[in-house]
């Protein structure tokens, strides 16, 4: 199973040097911690910073584990925290639906290697929702009780069904979101 981790022989695309203390962006961009701080205090500290490489605004970092490992050392306990604070003041949501759906492929691959890890543990409420989701969803896709019938319009009366499994993966996302806010963007 793929961890969270840098794609191996990539280099930083700010420094362009081996990642040290390596996050994620919400773009699914890797970059060293300290690099993506340095981007945003060089713009306006009161508004996210874009992705250096596709300039999408960045609203969540997600440190790599090996990063969180090495939470012992000073420098890199320093970096965290600026990441912290960093998601603290942009991570609490995305701003708006383009920024949601932008951030599913991001989000949901992250979710499910954590739903398939045994070692990581979602909290149980989480869980719960998403399940429910997911069920609820799947239940109203597969019944023959369609807001627009695919008996009488064909193709058309699929587009109700997708709009449901988007909304269900938009709820999922945000569920997983609020997660990822709290352990990497603190209270």
């Amino acid at each position: 199973m793929e961890r969270e981790s840098p794609p191996a022989n990539d280099l930083c695309s700010v420094c362009h040097s081996d990642f040290h203390t390596p996050c994620q962006a919400n773009c699914s961009h890797w970059f060293c911690g300290n690099c993506i701080i340095l981007v945003w205090q060089h713009g306006s500290t009161q508004q996210p910073c874009k992705c250096p490489l596709c300039r999408r605004i960045i609203t969540l970092l997600v440190p790599s584990e090996e990063s969180q490992r090495q939470r012992h050392d000073p420098e890199v306990a320093q970096i965290l925290d600026k990441i912290q604070t960093y998601n603290r003041f942009f991570g609490r949501t995305s701003t708006g639906l383009l920024q949601r759906m932008q951030d599913l492929p991001f989000l949901l691959p992250r979710l499910l290697r954590e739903f398939l890890d045994p070692h990581r543990s979602l909290p149980l409420v989480i869980r719960a929702r998403v399940y429910i989701a997911m069920i609820l969803s799947a239940v109203y896709i597969v019944s023959p009780i369609d807001i627009i019938p695919e008996g009488i319009l064909g193709i058309v009366g699929l587009l109700d069904d997708l709009l449901i499994g988007l909304i269900c993966f938009l709820h999922i996302a945000a569920l997983y979101r609020s997660v990822l806010y709290t352990r990497h963007g603190g209270s």
